[in-house]
């Protein structure tokens, strides 16, 4: 079986920080500036991402009591999420591609309150994939580190040499590189991502086989 893993981010929806950060800081009342350095600044982002909160409902808490603000309900918190991610047809389609050849999940960095938002935000995503949903909160690592690619591995019982992986992040395709994955590493220009040589590198992965 063939297993092919896709970062979410910047890979099947682009993502503009700049979009989330004004919203978050209307519903809780506090500066961007604050909310930043509070939360993301103060590391609190990359250790829920680790798993340090692994409900959606304690990330909130802890978010509500790092930055000094009201408690936002899920709804709230993927309303501002979801003003920064724009889907990019020409991934979705790969994912699509890739679900025909194989089995498809996703890979990401993420706390659990955008795992559990995850319908909200990326409904498309969601259908294709079913539950075959990792973020790195489940996995207690985080890209780039090897630690993650295998234990994803392990959820599937797969061989690295079976395993096909998209990222954006040159540091994240070379940690799943370093652990015998072969990984395509999309990029974008002015905006424009190269999803044709994505679909080509999930096609050449699959046709291994007949080669």
């Amino acid at each position: 079986m063939d297993l092919y893993f896709f970062d979410l981010d910047k890979t099947l929806y682009a993502y503009d920080f700049r979009y989330r950060l004004p919203e978050l800081a209307r519903l809780t009342g506090a500066s961007q500036y604050a909310l930043a350095k509070a939360w993301w600044a103060g590391g609190f982002e990359a250790r829920a991402e680790a798993g340090e909160w692994p409900t959606a409902d304690e990330y909130l808490d802890e978010f509500a009591r790092v930055t000094g603000t009201r408690r936002l309900s899920l709804p709230e918190w993927a309303s501002a999420r979801e003003l920064a991610m724009t889907r990019i047809p020409g991934s979705i389609d790969a994912l699509r591609r890739a679900a025909e050849l194989g089995t498809v999940s996703l890979l990401s960095n993420n706390p659990a309150a955008t795992a559990t938002a995850l319908p909200l935000l990326a409904p498309d995503v969601v259908e294709i994939l079913g539950p075959n949903r990792l973020f790195s909160y489940q996995l207690g690592s985080r890209k780039p580190g090897e630690a993650i690619y295998r234990r994803a591995l392990s959820h599937f019982d797969v061989d690295a040499a079976d395993c096909f992986f998209a990222d954006d992040s040159a540091a994240n395709i070379a940690g799943a590189r370093a652990v015998g994955i072969t990984a395509h590493q999309l990029t974008s220009h002015d905006g424009e991502y190269d999803t044709g040589a994505l679909l080509a590198a999930i096609e050449t992965f699959a046709g291994r086989h007949r080669s």
